[in-house]
């Protein structure tokens, strides 16, 4: 552990809370993407599956398992609680564009051909990629609700701080995860227009926007 894994932990868990708190309070999901919070509900499951055989600490087992719960709370709340507010016309992304590579990358590239093994590293490149559905909404819509910015901002900002985290185990601990560092990494990539957008309107006080798709 170090203060750079745990402020992006705390970023994480603030990106799901304020979204649940949106959620919640405006009994709306509108403006949320239905498909990157079912791809990340399937990148939680798929990769704390060693809650069933690995103890590793009360920290790590915890938040775990409030990651899990958040994220199908989420999905219920989307797709059963709140499902008539839900945008399914501007959640078009075919999820099966991500599916089918991830799925055919984690058989391909991974650190040792076991279930588990299997299992971690579709997450870890799924994840990757999970927010793209996310993404396209806002793209086709043309805008985002500040509270929706807020959510994207500290998952990216989670995001960077891994990248942080990974660059101080390097040089303390002489640790490299290819597979964790270059899908964190690419990742991080598909948020940096978004972060600019984000302080050059939203902490300006202005509602975010972009060109609406021809």
């Amino acid at each position: 552990m170090n203060i750079f894994r745990i402020l992006g932990d705390i970023s994480h868990l603030l990106a799901i809370i304020i979204l649940l708190v949106k959620i919640v309070k405006s009994k709306s999901c509108a403006g949320i993407s239905g498909k990157s919070q079912i791809l990340f509900a399937l990148v939680f499951t798929t990769r704390y599956l060693d809650l069933f055989t690995n103890f590793i600490s009360v920290y790590n087992t915890v938040m775990k398992v409030i990651f899990l719960i958040c994220a199908y709370v989420t999905v219920h709340m989307i797709y059963v609680k709140f499902r008539k507010t839900f945008d399914s016309e501007n959640d078009s992304f075919r999820l099966e564009f991500l599916l089918v590579p991830v799925t055919g990358l984690s058989f391909l590239e991974n650190h040792s051909f076991t279930p588990l093994e299997i299992l971690w590293t579709f997450s870890i490149y799924l994840e990757s990629v999970a927010i793209l559905p996310q993404l396209f909404m806002i793209s086709k819509t043309g805008e985002a609700e500040t509270i929706t910015t807020h959510y994207l901002f500290f998952l990216g900002l989670y995001r960077a701080l891994y990248i942080a985290n990974w660059v101080w185990r390097y040089h303390t601990e002489n640790f490299y995860d290819q597979i964790a560092v270059v899908s964190g990494v690419v990742q991080t990539i598909f948020y940096c227009d978004f972060f600019y957008l984000y302080v050059t309107k939203v902490l300006k006080g202005k509602k975010l926007s972009l060109p609406m798709p021809v």
